[in-house]
């Protein structure tokens, strides 16, 4: 019989895992041996700091990031078929969303592994939550072009898309260029859209701010560089 998928959510910045993880998730996390990870080192900090029943150097971590091959999934999956529990971990957050462990949860359902979803922390959805726009239809876009002409586009077709389906529209971008995108948004959007800037969620400096664009022209950008950040806007 095959093991059991287990997508194990982590914390999205520096504190403890007990801080922000459900005692049922650290549970669960503890009696397993074997993990797919998206960097094993940070994977180990977080698993020695939730702490796990076998000797930490005993466990087995396969990484799966965006350098993986698409033919070394069918490795991975090798120790659930051999009926071993494993559990998935982001780098942080919940697996599989904006993640690249989402291949690895789409081969197991196709061979009819069971996956486990465990509750914990996702930063689309507490931006979203807090954000106080649309909750009802909403849409995640992930990276936009980096590239200015590209990403210029990009903005004003999201948001001609957001007031045509009266629809939130959440994307994220590198940390380094969180102000860029800031600045961009700020540009090529109209003065009447909402704009929100969701930084350091669940962590001590989260800021959670959601004004028209015509509003925060009149202020001083937020302090967003190279923090990680959510940027949400409904036209």
């Amino acid at each position: 019989m095959a093991g059991t998928l287990y997508l194990i959510p982590v914390p999205l910045g520096p504190v403890a895992p007990a801080d922000c993880l459900t005692a049922n998730v650290l549970a669960t996390l503890r009696p397993l041996t074997h993990f797919v990870v998206e960097q094993a080192k940070s994977a180990r900090a977080f698993l020695k700091a939730a702490g796990t029943d076998a000797p930490l150097q005993s466990l087995q971590l396969e990484e799966l990031n965006e350098h993986t091959r698409a033919d070394a999934l069918e490795r991975l999956l090798a120790p659930l078929r051999a009926g071993h529990d494993v559990g998935l971990l982001s780098e942080a957050g919940c697996p599989a969303v904006a993640d690249p462990g989402a291949n690895l949860v789409a081969l197991a359902q196709h061979e009819g592994i069971r996956v486990v979803p465990l509750i914990g922390p996702s930063s689309l959805l507490l931006a979203l939550m807090a954000s106080g726009l649309n909750g009802q239809r909403f849409a995640f876009q992930g990276y936009l072009p980096a590239k200015d002409v590209d990403r210029s586009k990009a903005l004003r077709e999201l948001e001609n898309e957001s007031r045509r389906k009266r629809q939130t529209q959440l994307f994220i971008e590198t940390p380094y260029r969180n102000r860029a995108m800031f600045d961009a948004v700020i540009q090529h959007c109209q003065p009447a859209t909402r704009l929100c800037v969701a930084t350091d969620l669940s962590l001590p400096g989260e800021t959670i701010r959601t004004q028209s664009i015509g509003q925060w022209k009149k202020q001083t950008p937020p302090d967003i560089e190279r923090r990680p950040t959510v940027f949400l806007l409904l036209a």
